[in-house]
């Protein structure tokens, strides 16, 4: 039975969205556009190296990448999945490797700290080309379902503006409806009182 409470496999996958990224794997060179900040401007920086190492936890899942800086020192770095840090990933070359961790590149030197290169024919292609789309077009698909959620939020304020200006409408009416019956009733007393003196005069 499932537990109406949270759990570690619940709480792990809160936060876990759709990412427009193609399938990559241990070995793969990548290259990774991310967004750097310097000041109050942004822009992209491109860090492109080897995958050695992939960990799977949820919104947690983190991928290591190791690329060969100036003075030939190596550089790695550890990157979240699902971080807005990250604009995209592009595939350069795929790796043939035989182990989940490439840990042991660290104390190779030179040519031997090399990924061999995965030879793919045109069919292998085509199919890894169809992953990669599918895959993009499912991300794409359930944004676009979340959407019109966030359009009736807003639109439900413009219709509580209109209310009061019907209500201060009708007020002004009656006001105006009073001025004019009032109106004739003060211009007739003058005259009334002109008639009772008239009336007076000829009795006498």
């Amino acid at each position: 039975m499932k537990s109406g409470k949270l759990t570690r496999e619940t709480i792990n996958q809160l936060g876990v969205q759709p990412r427009k990224f193609p399938a990559f794997s241990i070995g793969d060179t990548v290259a990774i556009s991310q967004w750097i900040t310097e000041g109050t401007k942004k822009r992209i920086q491109i860090f492109e190296g080897d995958v050695i190492g992939k960990h799977g936890n949820g919104a947690s899942s983190t991928f290591r990448v190791r690329k060969l800086a100036a003075n030939g020192v190596y550089v790695e770095r550890i990157y979240p999945y699902y971080s807005p840090i990250i604009d995209s990933i592009k595939i350069v070359r795929r790796g043939d490797v035989r182990r989940a961790k490439l840990y042991y590149l660290r104390d190779r030197i030179g040519k031997k700290a090399r990924v061999k290169e995965l030879v793919l024919t045109k069919e292998q292609k085509v199919l890894a080309e169809k992953k990669d789309a599918q895959k993009i077009a499912a991300a794409a698909s359930t944004e676009k379902v979340t959407e019109p959620k966030v359009e009736k939020v807003s639109e439900a304020p413009k219709a509580e503006d209109k209310a009061p200006k019907v209500k201060e409408a009708a007020p002004k009416k009656e006001a105006a409806a009073t001025e004019k019956v009032e109106a004739p009733k003060v211009e007739k007393k003058p005259e009334e009182a002109k008639t009772e003196k008239e009336s007076s005069d000829k009795k006498d």
